[in-house]
């Protein structure tokens, strides 16, 4: 049956519907990155929260700024932008629909209709995913890149902006030139101090075409530092047949995990949903929070994924079920990357550890190993090389996590070890692969990418035991490195 608002009503008993009337939400968010991460998580958040009764004029509209969004804005607005959400545990599956998102901005390449959005005074806040990569940071500095030639083109023609933070300056703009109050900048993507790294680019991007505005920025707007979480696999065929024996006809359903946690700061000087009523934690610690989850479960999915994948795990629930690669990750994990985490008052690092340990090896959440492994070149420098400079600082154990540098760049060779070709998994691939093989007679080449590394490379030590450990996988494999590893 056709996902619309008439035949909610005639829907599968067993899928769960919004508990309100959607005809009587109205706008309050614009939302820049309708991926599956946003729909599963701050969407079902919302619906739970209008299911209550509680604050109807927070809905979200969608909105994008790359041409392959106006795909998922037509098959969003085909179906009301109405989304299938199951949740994925091993004791079954709980499907639901949500209603939160009612509109869909119209994608245009100045994005003219973005920018007239988030200048309605009814839009109170702009939530982004945008993915980790898209912040435009500089790794070797981490900090905002304004020489990017998007950023650069935008500060040239900042009536007609390419990039998302370039659309939120001139909307800014214009709605300080109609006496409106700005509107809040919540990121919700998976780096460190997202509101921070937010509000660097939103305010590089006004300075160079308006000083005077970026001051304005920097004085006036609320960037509220967020961590968010929730295992959210790709939706492929089989997601969809999932759907469909629910009698859903929904080309983007989304499947998750049950566990979804947020924390925000509470910085809304316009207001906000009162998402606390639904389990959000509001608290001025965003930071032990975010280090606790990305170091563990973000660098986590990084040391089961690429040993995983080198020994034919497809899911990582099956990468969890070998022995080999379990063992390394509780022991990278407790050695390496666990002194370096703060306790929160929900869980000490220890605990949290066990929680992701459970959570990886749910065998019904269907998580792949290469979306795990997708995009290493962005992901690593957040989730993996903290730790490492950490524990060369203080002098704790960074072997194993030498060893995950060396597994990702044996992956990013191209080929699993029984030589079948591993399709284009990052958006700098090919240079990836020219570059490992570079590393095999020479390791030290991995570790001058200075956007990944920085100064690692600089460090002997480190770069002795990466170098031992590339020349392992090459030489003995994956499993006998594991063990070796394991072993020491």
């Amino acid at each position: 049956m056709k996902l619309v608002n008439e035949t909610l009503g005639d829907l599968d008993k067993r899928v769960a519907l919004p508990g309100y009337d959607r005809k009587s939400l109205s706008h309050g968010i614009v939302h820049v990155g309708l991926g599956n991460f946003h729909r599963a998580h701050q969407a079902v958040y919302l619906d739970d929260l209008f299911g209550k009764g509680l604050d109807h004029d927070w809905a979200i509209t969608g909105a994008g700024v790359r041409a392959p969004d106006a795909k998922m804005r037509e098959l969003l607005l085909a179906q009301d932008c109405l989304s299938t959400v199951i949740e994925m545990s091993p004791s079954g599956e709980s499907p639901r629909i949500t209603g939160a998102m009612i509109d869909y901005v119209e994608i245009d390449e100045t994005n003219g209709p973005l920018i007239a959005k988030m200048t309605d005074p009814a839009t109170r806040i702009v939530s982004l995913t945008v993915t980790e990569g898209g912040y435009y940071v500089d790794p070797t500095t981490e900090t905002f890149d304004p020489s990017h030639p998007d950023i650069a083109a935008d500060g040239k023609t900042p009536d007609a902006p390419r990039t998302v933070f370039g659309a939120i300056v001139a909307a800014l703009k214009a709605r300080r030139a109609a006496g409106t109050p700005p509107f809040t900048v919540m990121s919700c993507d998976n780096i460190p101090g997202n509101g921070d790294v937010t509000r660097d680019a939103v305010v590089g991007t006004a300075r160079l075409s308006d000083a005077e505005l970026a001051g304005w920025i920097t004085e006036n707007v609320a960037f509220p530092n967020s961590m968010v979480d929730r295992i959210t696999p790709a939706t492929g065929d089989a997601e969809r047949a999932l759907a469909a024996t629910y009698g859903l006809d929904d080309p983007v359903p989304v499947t998750c995990e049950p566990f979804r946690q947020w924390v925000l700061e509470d910085n809304f000087p316009q207001g906000r949903p009162r998402l606390e009523e639904v389990g959000v934690t509001f608290t001025d610690h965003v930071h032990d929070y975010e280090r606790m989850k990305i170091r563990i479960l973000n660098g986590g999915h990084a040391i089961i994924a690429y040993s995983g994948a080198l020994l034919g795990c497809l899911l990582a629930d099956q990468a969890m079920a070998h022995p080999l690669v379990h063992a390394y990750f509780r022991k990278v994990e407790e050695q390496e990357v666990l002194p370096h985490v703060t306790p929160v008052p929900e869980f000490t690092p220890g605990a949290y550890l066990e929680l992701i340990d459970s959570r990886f090896s749910n065998p019904a959440v269907k998580d792949t190993t290469r979306r795990l492994c997708l995009d290493g070149s962005n992901r690593q420098p957040k989730f993996i090389v903290p730790s490492i400079q950490d524990g060369l600082r203080v002098g704790t154990p960074v072997d194993g996590l030498a060893l995950e540098s060396a597994l990702w760049c044996r992956y990013c060779a191209g080929t699993l070890e029984d030589g079948s070709a591993i399709a284009p998994n990052d958006p700098d691939w090919d240079r990836l692969v020219a570059l490992s093989a570079e590393a095999k007679d020479r390791p030290q080449a991995w570790l001058e990418q200075r956007t990944v590394y920085g100064a690692l490379a600089s460090n002997d030590a480190f770069a002795a035991r990466f170098a031992t450990w590339l020349d392992r996988l090459w030489t003995d494999g994956t499993a006998k490195t594991l063990e070796t590893y394991l072993a020491d």
